[in-house]
Parts: structure tokens; C-alpha cells; sequence
């Protein structure tokens, strides 16, 4: 393949495929019996990179950000990136968000969010979580059964982060809409990322008019230094990357609290089995699977790979997370250990306020649908449960449950 970073040995792996969707895990184990911790990998469009695999190598790719930047103009594949590649949106060119800045600049935008997203009051927080929940189930607890993906865990986390970040109520339902149109792909994608942006510009000069006790009033205030275009990017992208991996959060975690006989036999136990069935998904089924990127700022060595000024690598997460050097035994529950990769490391992880926004959505909505639904189990067989076929974020498609039926308790916005 022209423009390959491998020298030799088994050809590059295709990022995406039948695998990717059904068993990651085996791919991971495969790619690592032929290509060892660090393994060629070509995109859409027969574009190289390096998925990096190993629990080392990633520690020292995301901890070295002058080495391994996140500067996305250092690449060397520009000549050959058609203007409609698809994968643009998600490795873009001089992009004004967060995730391409470097140096100084990046750790005092970083510090801002950090700062505005930990003066999110918790409790505030729970209350709107636990309001929004009780108005999804009220949709649907009278019929004895759902959908839980379409109908529960894919819009309560947005609803809830446009709340606190000072939307209005009634703006919800189509920014709602127009998130899942645009994670999802569909052919209004573009116009639902159009109709996102706009929103966030618009609320955004609201919020300077006449700022209020919620995330843009303070990203206003905070934002000395940068421009109007960085502040509404960096809004949009918070949003964006707050939602999906929180939702796919919550369905992998009912999932395994409801196929896996350790968490199934105390769904109506203690709250700690939420919680470690919260911290199993990060390890064994992370919502973030690939992320892309890091671009070598000159010629380096990784993994015994020989990786060339301007080469793409692709941060492996989830195979990071399932290492056979760390986890020796690979069946083991992993209780309250948080080594995992799933939410990042080094400059340019999640935020630590975002994380615990994250953890304080999903573990809501797992223990609201809980009470209000205590005898929820699966209504397909477990095996027949299928993923969306994407190698960057791990969720499943459906989630079909049956239940006792009851009635709503009323919830409102």
C-alpha cells in the first residue's frame, strides 16, 4: 500500500470490519499476536496509521505531548486527504477546538474548562438527572416493555448537559435531535452539526447579555485571552463528547448488570453493584474504544516500531485496557481499580470535573430505571445483541428490556 508506516511483516489491519462491531477484544489480541504493541492500521480512503495497543507505549504516547503532539498540521498524510474524506470532522486541519491546541495555550484553555466545569453545583447536577429520568420512564413504564438505547440511555445525558450548560427547556427536544442525527452519521448530519453550532453562537451572546449560574455564563466570564470562535467550539465540543460515551456508559452497564451473573443476582441489592458494574465497563467494554490522534513531531522509536515525523497514531484505549502484561489475568474482576485508559491520560485527558459529570449522569439514570423498574430484565437472548459498527465508540444498537408494568410518577422539566 502506497504510503504505509509498516516496513514489512503482516499487512496493515483495516480499522473497521465485522470485529470491530462484534468482538473487539479478539481483534485487539489478534493485532497484538502479529503486530506486538504498536500495529499498522489503514483508514477510509486506504490512509495509514498506527494503533498503538500496548499499556506502555500508550502511557508514553499520552505523556509526552511534545514528542507525540496533538498537533494535527504535523501530519504527513495532508497531500493525499481528499477535501470529502469522511474522517475530517474527526481529524481535522487547524481546527479552533481544544483538542488540536498545544503547549501553554492548551493548558490554560484546559484549566478554564477544568474551572468552569467544577463549579457545576452536584447537587444541582443529581436532581436534573434524576428529574429528566423519571420523564424518559414515565414515557414508557406503563407498557411492560422497551427499547432502553433509543428510549432512555441516548438522551438523557444531552438532555441533561444542555440544562446545566443554560439552555432553555424548550431548546431540549431539537438540539437533542440534532446531536444524535450528527453522532449517528445520517444524511442530515451536516445540517444537525450547522443547526449545533448556531445554537451554541446564539447562546453564547445570550449568556453575555445576561449570564445565570450555568456553564456558558462561566466560560463566558473565564474566557479572557480567546476568541469568540475557540469559546463556542469548545462549548460544542464539551457537549458533543459529553453525551455519546455517557449514553453508551449506561448501556453497557445495563447490559452487563443484566446478563452477567455476578452484577444480575444483586440488581435489587446494594448500590455498590452499580458501581462496580460502572467501573467493569471501563475496563472490559469501554464507550471510548480508538481515538484519533497523536502526530510524531520527528523521527522516534515505539514498541520496537520505527515511526516517522508526521505519522498518525491512534490512541487503543480499549486494547490499552485489556494489555496481558498489566492484566495477567484477564478474567479477573477488576473491583475498584481506575488504571484503565477509558477517559484518557496526560494533557489532554478528559478533565477531571467532566469525568465525575459523566459518572454522576450515568450511575442516576442506572439506579432511577432500577427503583422505578425493579424486576427490568432482557428481553432478547443476550447473544443476539448487536453494536453499532464503529471503531472509535463502543454501544450497543438496541437493548430490548420487559418489566413489570407501572405507572408514572409525574416528572416534568
Amino acid at each position: 500500500m502506497s504510503g504505509c508506516p509498516a516496513h514489512g511483516g503482516p499487512a496493515p489491519v483495516p480499522l473497521s470490519g465485522p470485529l470491530f462491531q462484534a468482538e473487539p477484544a479478539r481483534l485487539y489480541r489478534e493485532m497484538r499476536r502479529d503486530h506486538g504493541s504498536v500495529a499498522p492500521v489503514v483508514l477510509t480512503g486506504d490512509v495509514p496509521a498506527w494503533l498503538v495497543l500496548g499499556y506502555r507505549e500508550l502511557h508514553q504516547v499520552t505523556g509526552d505531548p511534545v514528542l507525540f503532539s496533538r498537533d494535527s498540521d504535523l501530519w504527513n498524510q495532508w497531500d493525499s486527504i481528499p477535501a470529502d474524506w469522511p474522517l475530517l470532522p474527526m481529524i481535522g486541519r487547524k481546527q479552533p477546538s481544544i483538542l488540536y491546541t498545544v503547549g501553554e495555550r492548551h493548558r490554560r484553555r484546559a484549566a478554564m474548562i477544568s474551572d468552569v466545569l467544577e463549579a457545576v453545583d452536584p447537587f444541582a447536577l443529581k436532581r436534573y438527572a434524576e428529574q429528566y429520568a423519571d420523564e424518559l420512564i414515565d414515557g414508557f413504564c406503563t407498557e411492560g416493555g422497551t427499547e432502553i438505547i433509543s428510549r432512555y440511555a441516548s438522551f438523557l445525558p444531552v438532555r441533561v448537559l444542555l440544562k446545566i450548560y443554560g439552555f432553555q427547556d424548550d431548546r431540549g427536544p431539537g438540539l437533542v435531535t440534532a446531536l444524535k442525527n450528527m453522532i449517528d452519521g445520517r444524511e442530515n448530519a451536516q445540517a444537525a452539526q450547522r443547526l449545533l453550532t448556531r445554537s451554541v453562537a446564539e447562546l453564547l451572546v445570550e449568556k453575555r447579555e445576561t449570564p445565570g449560574p450555568d456553564v456558558a455564563s462561566r466560560l463566558v466570564r473565564g474566557a479572557s485571552g480567546f476568541t469568540d470562535e475557540e469559546i463556542a467550539e469548545d462549548l460544542r465540543v464539551m457537549l458533543v463528547v459529553g453525551h455519546q460515551p455517557t449514553a453508551d456508559w449506561i448501556g453497557n452497564s445495563l447490559r452487563l448488570m443484566l446478563t452477567d451473573d455476578r452484577f444480575a443476582a444483586s440488581l435489587s441489592g446494594g448500590r455498590h453493584s452499580v458501581a462496580e458494574a460502572m467501573n467493569e465497563v471501563l475496563w472490559e467494554d469501554t464507550p471510548t474504544q480508538n481515538v484519533a490522534g497523536r502526530w510524531a513531531a520527528r523521527d522516534t522509536r515505539l514498541g520496537n516500531r520505527r515511526i516517522r515525523a508526521g505519522d498518525l497514531l491512534l490512541l487503543g484505549l480499549a486494547a490499552a485496557n485489556h494489555d496481558p502484561q498489566i492484566r495477567t489475568d484477564g478474567s479477573a474482576f477488576t473491583g475498584g481499580n481506575s488504571a484503565f485508559f477509558s477517559f484518557g491520560h496526560g494533557e489532554h485527558r478528559c478533565p477531571f470535573p467532566a469525568q465525575e459529570i459523566a459518572e454522576v449522569i450515568a450511575r442516576t439514570a442506572i439506579e432511577v430505571l432500577l427503583d422505578r423498574l425493579p424486576d427490568i430484565d432482557l428481553a432478547v437472548p443476550a447473544d443476539t445483541l448487536t453494536r453499532r459498527p464503529s471503531p472509535w465508540l463502543r454501544g450497543l444498537s438496541e437493548l430490548p428490556v420487559s418489566f413489570t408494568p407501572t405507572s408514572a410518577v409525574g416528572g416534568t422539566t
